[in-house]
């Protein structure tokens, strides 16, 4: 099954700040790819190389099987796409918008367009300007997915909007998916694209350190928490994979993949130690070990937590 989605060893630098380091990433027809991580992250610069509106420095980036340095018109007319403040020509009505846009796709984009904003309950003569920023992100969505793309790119696209909003507009990449097509999710909100991803991709500056199944990655990570007698005590060796282990004073939190949690457990009454507590972590939570990982580790590498 050919990806819709693949960058493959993408570098990219802005003067002194890279933005991304030999990032390879694939992501196949039908499913929501949730791309996480803080602000600076590298989610958005990956976005538009896939865009074709940057070029690498190395590497190569391909949307439906093209290649985004040569074919960047070809991929945004079959892809959908929504910036985190889209573009909107506010003395336009909600109507007008659609109207103006169809004019650069095939027939039926109209149609499709107000089927939609019916759906998001918008109001054909309405004026861009007088909407709230929830309403322009439905018109923004609504113009995106009215030629039904292949592939759909959203970035950041809830920032900002009220949690009914947020959850609509979620709930409509969940329908988005079960039609066959392909979202990929640029997003800081967590909590909340746990709801609709199939795959998440996680940026640590730059650097992609996790690329799995949701589903599997939470199924077969665990959290560990063990309180030592003091800071000075040494902790024991952790069977399994760990990919993350933050110390805070006598307390040692790891992230840990295919644990043996009998082996730790017998490891702990071996050595005398108090029972440790595991429980299974939301996605929430291993993103935030990770980064207490990458920050605690002085060189910068993150290589010791790659799970992709």
């Amino acid at each position: 099954m050919k990806p819709v989605v693949e960058l493959k060893n993408v570098s990219k630098k802005f003067g002194s700040t890279v933005a991304l380091d030999n990032v390879s990433l694939s992501v196949p027809p039908g499913v929501v790819c949730a791309v996480l991580g803080s602000n600076g992250a590298g989610k958005s610069t990956a976005i538009r190389l896939l865009l074709g509106m940057d070029d690498p420095d190395s590497g190569s980036a391909e949307v439906l099987g093209m290649d985004s340095r040569t074919h960047a018109l070809e991929i945004r007319q079959r892809v959908g796409y929504v910036a985190d403040q889209p573009p909107l020509y506010d003395w336009m009505s909600v109507s007008e918008i659609g109207w103006f846009a169809a004019g650069f796709y095939p027939s039926g984009y109209q149609t499709e367009y107000d089927r939609l904003i019916r759906r998001f309950e918008l109001k054909p003569d309405q004026k861009i300007k007088g909407l709230s920023k929830g309403m322009k992100a439905k018109v923004a969505l609504s113009l995106a997915m009215a030629h039904r793309p292949e592939l759909l790119i959203l970035d950041e696209p809830t920032s900002g909007l009220d949690p009914l909003v947020r959850r609509e507009f979620l709930e409509s990449m969940i329908d988005i998916s079960a039609e066959g097509r392909t979202v990929l999710l640029a997003s800081h909100q967590v909590s909340e694209v746990e709801r609709v991803a199939d795959i998440v991709a996680i940026l640590l500056n730059g650097k992609l350190v996790c690329l799995e199944r949701l589903e599997d990655l939470k199924r077969e990570t665990q959290e560990v928490l063990l309180s030592l007698s003091d800071e000075t005590a040494t902790p024991p060796e952790m069977p399994g994979n760990v990919l993350a282990h933050v110390p805070f004073g006598h307390e040692h939190i790891w992230l840990v993949r295919n644990l043996d949690s009998g082996k730790l457990l017998q490891t702990c009454r071996t050595l005398n130690l108090p029972t440790p507590q595991i429980r299974h972590p939301n996605l929430e939570d291993i993103l935030l070990a990770l980064l207490r990982e990458y920050r605690r580790d002085r060189s910068g590498s993150v290589t010791s937590i790659v799970i992709a």
